[in-house]
């Protein structure tokens, strides 16, 4: 199936853990064939990481912080007009297919 939801996107999380549900954020990547997304500032998780040399490089030990990737089905989009998290229909005319709003029918691209 084809994701509707792209990079650049602002979205909102409407289900999921207490403390990310609700919340509003950026998609900084989108990976269709596992249906997954990465928003920016949710879902941090955490990485114990030991001293590794590879190449000439050494990696600091310590613990890392990044954002884990979230379903698609449990992010929103938000429209940029109306500012409501909405569902995304297509609108096709003769420059090709569009995303659009449901609620207030805007186009996003």
């Amino acid at each position: 199936m084809r994701v509707k939801i792209r990079k650049g996107d602002t979205v909102e999380i409407i289900s999921g853990s207490r403390k990310d549900k609700g919340k509003r954020g950026e998609v900084i990547k989108v990976s269709p064939d596992s249906s997954r997304a990465v928003v920016q500032g949710i879902n941090f998780q955490k990485k114990h990481q030991s001293q590794v040399q590879t190449r000439g490089r050494t990696i600091n030990p310590g613990i890392i912080e990044f954002e884990g990737s979230i379903h698609i089905s449990n992010i929103m989009l938000v429209c940029p007009k109306c500012k409501q998290p909405t569902r995304v229909g297509l609108h096709r005319d003769e420059d090709g297919v569009q995303r659009m709003c449901k609620k207030c029918e805007a186009l996003f691209d």
